[in-house]
C-alpha cells in the first residue's frame, strides 16, 4: 500500500471568490431540477446546495411548533454560512432555497457581502405548482400557496425564468447566458 501526500496547490491558499448562482422560489417551483441542468451544462466544477439537504440531514424529533422554530431558523442560517464557505473557497455554486421571509433576505445579504451573486428568480404559475405538489406526494400540500406571494415580493433579479412555460434546459440555457456578464441585482438589494 502507498501513501501519497497532496500539498496545498500555492494559488488553492488566497483563491478568488467563487460565483453564486442564486435561485429563488417556492416550494415545488422546479429549483432543484433547473440546478441540475446548470451542472450538466456549466462549465467547470459546480456544487448544488439546497437548503432542503440540510433540513432532511437534522435528527427527527416530536418538537412542539414552539420548540422547532429556533432550530429551523438556527439551520437556515448555518446553511447560509455552509455556501459562504464553499463560495469563499473558490468554488461555484449553485443555491436552491427559498426567500420568502425578510430574515432570511437580511442574513444572506450579509453573509454574502462581496460575493459574485448572481439572484435568479424561478417562476411557476400557481395552478401548475398546487398540480406538482400532489403529484410529487412528498410534499406538504399547500406549501406553494403559501409562498407564491411571498417568495418574489420587492425582489429584483438578474435573470428570470418560468419553469410552466421553459424546458430545464432553456432555463439552465438563460442563466447560463447571464453569467457572462457581471451580476446586479444583489448589490442592488445591499444598498437598499
Amino acid at each position: 500500500m502507498t501513501s501519497a501526500t497532496h500539498e496545498l496547490l500555492p494559488q488553492a491558499t488566497n483563491p478568488p471568490l467563487g460565483r453564486v448562482v442564486f435561485l429563488n422560489g417556492t416550494s415545488s417551483s422546479g429549483k432543484s431540477t433547473v440546478a441540475e441542468e446548470l451542472l450538466r451544462t456549466l462549465d467547470g466544477a459546480w456544487y448544488h446546495l439546497a437548503v432542503d439537504h440540510y433540513h432532511r440531514a437534522r435528527s427527527r424529533h416530536d418538537w412542539t411548533d414552539e420548540e422547532f422554530l429556533p432550530i429551523f431558523q438556527r439551520t437556515v442560517l448555518g446553511f447560509h454560512r455552509v455556501v459562504a464557505g464553499m463560495a469563499s473557497a473558490g468554488n461555484d455554486v449553485v443555491v436552491d432555497h427559498i426567500l420568502g421571509e425578510r430574515w432570511r433576505l437580511t442574513d444572506c445579504l450579509q453573509v454574502f457581502a462581496g460575493f459574485p451573486v448572481y439572484l435568479v428568480g424561478i417562476h411557476c404559475a400557481l395552478p401548475e405548482l398546487e398540480r406538482r405538489e400532489q403529484a410529487r406526494g412528498n410534499r406538504t400540500i399547500g406549501r406553494a400557496a403559501l409562498q407564491f406571494p411571498l417568495v418574489h415580493q420587492q425582489l429584483q433579479y438578474d435573470v428570470e425564468v418560468h419553469t410552466d412555460q421553459q424546458t430545464p434546459a432553456e432555463c439552465a440555457a438563460q442563466i447560463a447566458h447571464r453569467l457572462t456578464t457581471p451580476p446586479a441585482a444583489f448589490a442592488e438589494l445591499q444598498i437598499q
